[in-house]
């Protein structure tokens, strides 16, 4: 499952740095507010414990620190968590079952840094193809998605509530073909 942390760059973030780890039961309360903020569904706090079995799920957050930590340490005290990405595994195949990114950290590349790792992990550990559903009116993840050479594939309709949309069915190979 992954590596250790990762640094990566950050558009915006200056004498700061974000860490891509895994995600631990410290971070749930931090994401369950990222959650309420970013969906009119939103996940329970449960269903990211859930997120924590490490045998079919991937649940990755990036984290912003002082640029002084490296990327080996934790950082001390609370982190800042900047956004999240789950995926369920099933054999060759993998779905992003939820990803956002706080509201004061959006257009900063956090969703970029966090599909990137999500996909960089699990083509390491061997998955060929991932799956994501995206709401239709979502202009701004779509155009993320097909940054990240996402394709729609299909249409789940009425699948999304509050309100009541279809959602777009998107693939990504992660292997070469």
């Amino acid at each position: 499952m992954g590596g250790g942390p990762w640094e990566a760059a950050a558009t915006g973030v200056t004498d700061r740095q974000v860490l891509v780890r895994a995600a631990q039961s410290r971070d749930l309360d931090t994401v369950v507010g990222i959650e309420r903020a970013s969906f009119a569904d939103p996940w329970s706090r449960e269903s990211f414990e859930s997120c924590m079995e490490p045998q079919r799920m991937r649940f990755l957050v990036a984290v912003e620190v002082d640029a002084s930590v490296s990327a080996a340490d934790t950082p001390s005290g609370e982190p800042r968590i900047l956004g999240y990405v789950v995926a369920l595994l099933l054999f060759d195949e993998a779905e992003i079952a939820n990803l956002a990114v706080a509201p004061s950290a959006q257009r900063r590349g956090i969703g970029c840094l966090l599909l990137d790792r999500m996909s960089a992990d699990l083509a390491g550990d061997g998955v060929q193809s991932l799956y994501l559903d995206v709401r239709e009116s979502n202009a701004g993840a779509r155009a993320l998605y097909a940054s990240r050479s996402f394709e729609e594939v299909g249409r789940r309709r009425r699948y999304y509530r509050h309100p009541t949309e279809d959602a777009l069915l998107l693939k990504r190979n992660l292997q070469p073909t």
